[in-house]
């Protein structure tokens, strides 16, 4: 099992950027894939999640109506679309698994990706 985040970068504010989820491996029929982030000094937060057997998905607060995560079966992979990027949004960005239900815990989740850097400038 194994899960690649790529797709980060240096953006302005304002600005957009897509990361990516690539799973290989297994099959993601019975997962839900979350999106995570780390900025220095601080706590993993929960960011995303989709669950891959019927769509549906899950944000924090302050990324909602900004961020958009999709799935696509063909590529068994799971994106997340940034919009109105904010300095705040800076962080390392790692995608992780679970089965079946989604959860905004860090713990809850099983396999990780590496992480991808975005840095936000102001």
């Amino acid at each position: 099992v194994q899960l690649q985040a790529s797709g980060g970068g240096l953006v302005q504010a304002g600005g957009s950027l897509r990361i990516s989820c690539a799973a290989s491996g297994f099959t993601l029929d019975d997962y839900v894939i979350g999106w995570f982030r780390q900025a220095p000094g601080k706590e993993r937060e929960f960011v995303a999640s989709i669950s891959w057997s019927d769509g549906s998905t899950r944000y924090i607060g302050s990324v909602k109506g900004r961020f958009a995560i999709s799935r696509d079966s063909a590529e068994n992979t799971v994106y997340l679309q940034m919009n109105s990027l904010k300095p705040e949004d800076t962080a390392v960005y790692y995608c992780a698994s679970r089965l079946n239900v989604i959860s905004i815990s860090v713990p809850n989740y099983d396999y990780w990706g590496q992480g991808t850097l975005v840095t936000v400038s102001s």
